[in-house]
């Protein structure tokens, strides 16, 4: 538990080997819970699990492998439909299990989880039918790091895919920090009949928030205002959801405070989003939350982990399209650094500060940031590397 962060964004932190630890203590207090992964576990940062559970595996091991064995819990197989195929028949039975897979993959079993979504609509019907645990989807490696796979493995669809289905049985859940992939980790496993998508980078990142802050997010409809980064009377809201987008719009808004003395920005952090509104399933963003803490009428910018059209349709069911800018993944990659890659779809730092700055009529400096981009896009063709570091 994280009671206090003195300094936000100060501290860097790894929100994949959180989950790896909390995986592990999950093996350790349930003797029943298994999980999934097509042969990606140490790839994502997941390696804690290794210290307390096997692979299960049925042939000789030789020395430098892991721990493996017959009646091991860590299921592996590069077949991401046959891993969930077996995580719902284990689900079946009552019993918890996760699956943790690259992003871009988890839109193999697009399919195959939209039908258990209809599964558990249909349960709710069935007055006789016991609730099964949640379909828990750890889903990282994703689009906006992935510096040696390329444009193959840069895809958030299934972000899209699983908001756009109007059932009322699914979480898209994007932990900024290990605090809040802790809560992240309680609400999955307490909840029922419903599909969670975890997302979250498995490089180091600054810590944010406490976990007081962490679970406020979840009891009070999946966001909440950033106070240290928060003015009274904003002349511009900023907001984010995901982990790397929360990172670059806070720096972004470093970058103005330092170029624009006195400007008033709101920041709002969004840590849920579910059918058509922000939260969850089990508590959503009221219209009224909304008009609080995004006000009534001041130009909102905001940075998403996936397509901008999913947060801008989203957005638009609390207030006027006209007044909201969206950055995400616009399907722009490669094997690229990970300045370039955020510019590239137009959501880095400097981009979201060009946004911020041409809100309030400063178009020269947002030019200026635009030209911090183009050099940096230069210098980064010539020598392979960022000039600009992403901290």
């Amino acid at each position: 538990m994280i009671e206090r962060v003195e300094h936000p964004g100060t501290e860097k932190i790894n929100i994949a080997k959180t989950f790896g630890r909390l995986l592990r203590e999950q093996f350790k207090k349930d003797p029943k819970f298994y999980f999934f992964s097509p042969d990606e576990t140490t790839s994502n940062r997941f390696t804690e699990v290794f210290e307390v559970e096997k692979r299960a595996w049925n042939l000789p091991s030789l020395d430098f492998d892991l721990p493996e064995g017959a009646d091991g819990r860590i299921m592996e197989l590069l077949s991401e439909n046959a891993l969930f195929a077996a995580m719902i028949g284990h689900l079946s039975n009552g019993e918890q299990a996760m699956m943790g897979s690259y992003e871009a993959f988890f839109s193999v079993i697009t399919s195959q989880i939209l039908q258990q979504m209809k599964f558990f609509k249909q349960m709710d019907e069935v007055s006789w039918r016991e609730k099964w645990p949640a379909v828990n989807l750890l889903s990282t490696s994703m689009a906006w790091r992935q510096d040696h796979n390329g444009f193959s493995h840069q895809s958030p669809a299934i972000i899209s895919s699983l908001l756009e289905v109007p059932s009322g049985k699914v979480n898209c859940l994007f932990p900024v920090d290990d605090a809040a992939a802790e809560e992240t980790f309680r609400f999955m496993t307490e909840t029922k009949n419903v599909v969670n998508l975890a997302t979250f980078d498995k490089n180091e990142n600054p810590r944010w928030i406490d976990s007081h802050h962490a679970r406020f997010l979840f009891e009070n409809g999946g966001a909440s205002i950033y106070q240290f980064a928060s003015d009274e009377n904003p002349e511009v809201v900023l907001t984010a959801a995901g982990d790397i987008p929360t990172r670059e719009m806070l720096r972004a808004a470093e970058i103005v405070r330092g170029d624009i003395p006195g400007i008033r920005l709101r920041f709002v952090g969004i840590n849920s989003l579910c059918y058509g509104a922000i939260g969850t399933t089990e508590k959503k963003f009221t219209t009224e939350q909304f008009n609080d803490y995004f006000t009534f009428e001041r130009p909102i910018v905001a940075s998403f982990h996936g397509y901008p059209g999913t947060l801008r349709g989203i957005l638009g069911n609390y207030t006027s399209r006209d007044r909201v800018a969206v950055h995400g993944f616009i399907e722009e990659g490669g094997t690229t650094t990970p300045f370039e890659m955020l510019s590239l779809n137009q959501n880095s730092r400097f981009d979201l500060a060009a946004d911020i700055a041409l809100q309030v009529g400063r178009e020269d400096l947002a030019e200026r940031y635009l030209e911090i981009i183009e050099e940096n896009r230069d210098y980064t063709r010539v020598f392979g590397v960022d000039k600009l570091a992403i901290d």
